[in-house]
């Protein structure tokens, strides 16, 4: 799809469908609305004197213009309470507006800057927004549809307009950001919605090593008799019961300078089975989601790129299936890890904390600044924060708060769990240095816990994303129109923030 910035005023704008909006409880429109209802013989505003539209959030009016202006149809969408309003609203309301007009059958719209006016938001973030919204909404997965593909709608083309040239420049960068951002979004959309057939540890290293080629990146993948000599006995045993030969893949931004260095970890389960702790069949088709974390920090590594970001970042993705069968790890089985700590199996679904435990001490080989690791890590989470919310835990508090802000400015949300000390008594092991599981009182606090074992002292944040990762339906009755169904892309935008305000 192609996006273009315009100076011109939107009314004078040529094009299928052109976009404005409107704050509820607005009885005379103003600024660009304004002067579009003034353009249609006042046509906004006997949708509100009527009652037909009050401008509430995810509210929405497409009409047309019946010649009296260059465009055919106008859009109309709703903002919601002006003293509610910020970025989240303005990426929504793009969204919504987006895939309307898609669904609508039209195949190009032009949109003014949400929150650019009268929103009073810094202009380079509204337009950025504005464009974020559009774009992630507009997302659709559609690669291994091979009939009716004439149904599948698209929109070919979107330009945002601003009438002030003063704005242009901030606007076109907001957008530059936003288009590499979703691009990466969308990358870790795909690889998530793959199947496990499409997206083994093999071909997502091939995919990480194209990546690294096309965006200037140094990569490195390491096999099983490398990690078998640097001691990954945690990881090497997730990978006995697969055919497929597990890979830990190391791609790096700005080597060798001499910048602080960041490490994010992704856990790469390209697909999980449970392994001789078999899940349910019910469901397990999903699974197919396990490798999330990895997915994220891959894309990440993409926009980190192409934003140029001043810093030394490196990301690891450990990744392996998990599978039942005669060489599979057995609950009981003891691991030595490369740290030289000794695991008990307890579970064999429990083995994304094992992957991450290897990754984890292998981080701090880098002598990183802070460490995010990133992982679908336990059903505990999804029952304790449901689908709206990533579960936090950390050793550093500026670490925890910097993360806090870039979900709050990307509404990518966080909530934080504790880590106290009472916790470790579920994870001690009678016969080895901790146990896998702890069972399932507050499974996801034992399972970062876990992890914790593994990093010590350096700073660190785990994100459970497992009740996020994976969207069973369209989010449109939750505010947030640009997360379509299936993989969300989730963790991608929080990092990149995360790493831009990394100096504040």
């Amino acid at each position: 799809m192609k996006m273009d910035v315009l100076h011109s005023r939107i009314e004078d704008v040529e094009d299928e469908v052109i976009v404005v909006n409107l704050f509820e409880g607005v009885e005379a429109p103003g600024g660009a609305t304004g002067a579009v209802d003034k353009a249609t013989d006042g046509y906004i505003t006997r949708l509100i004197r009527n009652k037909e539209f009050s401008g509430k959030q995810n509210e929405i009016s497409l009409f047309p213009t019946f010649g009296k202006i260059k465009a055919k149809k106008v859009c109309v969408v709703g903002l919601g309470k002006a003293k509610e309003f910020g970025v989240e609203r303005v990426r929504d309301a793009a969204g919504k507006a987006a895939v309307f007009i898609r669904d609508s059958g039209s195949k190009s719209f032009s949109t003014i800057v949400h929150g650019g006016g009268i929103g009073s938001l810094d202009i380079e973030e509204a337009g950025k927004a504005t464009a974020e919204g559009t774009l992630l909404a507009l997302y659709q997965h559609s690669r291994y549809r091979t009939i009716d593909l004439e149904k599948i709608k698209n929109i070919t083309k979107v330009a945002i307009v601003e009438a002030d040239e003063g704005k242009m420049k901030p606007i076109k960068e907001g957008i530059k950001r936003a288009k590499i951002i979703s691009e990466a979004v969308f990358l870790a959309r795909d690889l998530v919605n793959s199947p496990g057939c499409d997206k083994t540890p093999t071909i997502l290293a091939e995919t990480a090593k194209k990546i690294a080629r096309e965006n200037g990146l140094h990569c490195e993948i390491y096999d099983a008799p490398k990690l078998k000599k640097m001691g990954f006995g945690a990881m090497l045993g997730v990978a006995l019961g697969s055919d497929e030969p597990c890979k830990f893949i190391i791609l790096e931004h700005n080597r060798g300078r001499n910048l602080p260095t960041i490490v994010i970890i992704g856990k790469g389960i390209t697909f999980d089975s449970g392994g001789i702790s078999i899940k349910p069949s019910d469901g397990m088709d999903k699974m197919k989601y396990d490798m999330s974390g990895a997915a994220a920090v891959i894309a990440t590594m993409q926009a980190v790129a192409n934003l140029k970001i001043p810093l030394h970042v490196v990301a690891l993705a450990p990744a392996t299936e998990n599978l039942p069968s005669g060489h599979a790890l057995k609950p009981g089985d003891i691991l030595k890890s490369h740290s030289g700590k000794t695991i008990e199996v307890i579970s064999t679904d429990a083995e994304g904390r094992l992957i991450l435990a290897d990754a984890l001490s292998f981080a701090k080989t880098y002598k990183p600044k802070a460490v995010i690791d990133l992982a679908t890590l336990t059903g505990a989470c999804v029952i304790a924060l449901g689908n709206q919310t990533m579960g936090l835990f950390g050793t550093d508090e500026k670490l925890k708060e910097k993360i806090k802000k870039a979900a709050e400015k990307t509404s990518e949300k966080v909530w934080e769990l504790p880590l106290w000390k009472e916790y470790y008594g579920q994870i001690e092991s009678d016969i080895a240095d901790m146990k896998n599981t702890g069972g399932r009182p507050a499974g996801s606090i034992t399972g970062a816990a876990f992890l914790s074992k593994f990093i010590e002292d350096i700073p660190w944040v785990h994100l459970d994303m497992a009740g996020t990762a994976w969207s069973e339906k369209d989010k449109s009755s939750l505010q947030q129109n640009y997360i379509p169904k299936g993989g969300t892309g989730i963790g991608v935008r929080l990092l990149v923030q995360f790493l831009e305000d990394w100096k504040n």
